[in-house]
């Protein structure tokens, strides 16, 4: 009998865990004893948050990240094949979204290893729902390019599949090219087009905001160096 793969959500930065988890996640995490994680550190730190008392150095932790080679992902599997439960913590938010725990998903489904993804936080989903834009029809396409030429065309892409296919578009950039990429959005894309900005999602500096390109450009925010979704929407 394999053992489970948990998805255990994290907290989005320093906020009140009882704000954003269920005390389910607390009883799962209190019961394992292996966990893949995108950085130890991080991990233990989120641990002690969830039970002060959890002995640390009683768990094993092996790191998945994008520095890990296609050729390390089955020794992950190894405590799961042996009947051990196993938990997936990432950086931030919920595992396997934009986010490297997606490649163990993959090969414990491949293997028919039970995968349960717990309830928390998703800044992609929550900036969704706080935005205005259609929750029906959406796209996640994560980072655009440095280049600023071919930049700008991802944004006209993006623009188009908006009025063309009524899509909400969704993306993200290194929280310290915020306000390049608002530039850009701002030169780019139709004044009549609409951009949320939403940014330190759950945490006590959440903000969620919906303007016209044209609006956004007689003031910028303050969002240099914060984690922030964008997404374009009519």
């Amino acid at each position: 009998m394999y053992g489970t793969l948990y998805l255990i959500p994290t907290t989005m930065g320093e906020c009140d865990l009882n704000r954003v988890l269920p005390s389910h996640n607390a009883t799962i995490v209190n019961s394992l004893k292996h966990f893949i994680v995108e950085d130890i550190r991080t991990a233990r730190r989120f641990l002690k948050k969830v039970n002060r008392e959890i002995d640390i150095d009683s768990l094993a932790f092996t790191t998945l990240n994008e520095q890990t080679r296609a050729t390390e992902f089955s020794d992950l599997l190894k405590p799961l094949l042996e009947g051990k439960d196993v938990g997936v913590i990432s950086e931030a938010g919920c595992p396997a979204i934009a986010d490297p725990g997606a490649d163990v998903v993959r090969l414990a489904q491949e293997k028919s290893i039970k995968v349960v993804p717990l309830v928390g936080p998703s800044s992609i989903l929550l900036s969704l729902m706080g935005s205005g834009f259609n929750g029906q029809n959406f796209a996640f396409v994560g980072y655009l390019p440095i280049e600023p030429h071919e930049r700008g065309k991802a944004l006209k892409m993006l623009e188009k599949r908006v009025y063309s296919e009524n899509q909400t578009q969704i993306f993200i950039e290194t929280p310290y090219r915020n306000i390049k990429l608002v530039e850009e959005i701002i030169r780019n894309c139709s004044p009549q087009t609409r951009l949320c900005i939403a940014a330190d999602i759950t945490l006590e500096s959440e903000y969620i905001v919906t303007k016209t390109v044209a609006a956004w450009k007689r003031q910028l925010p303050d969002i240099q160096k914060r984690p922030t979704i964008f997404l374009l929407g009519k």
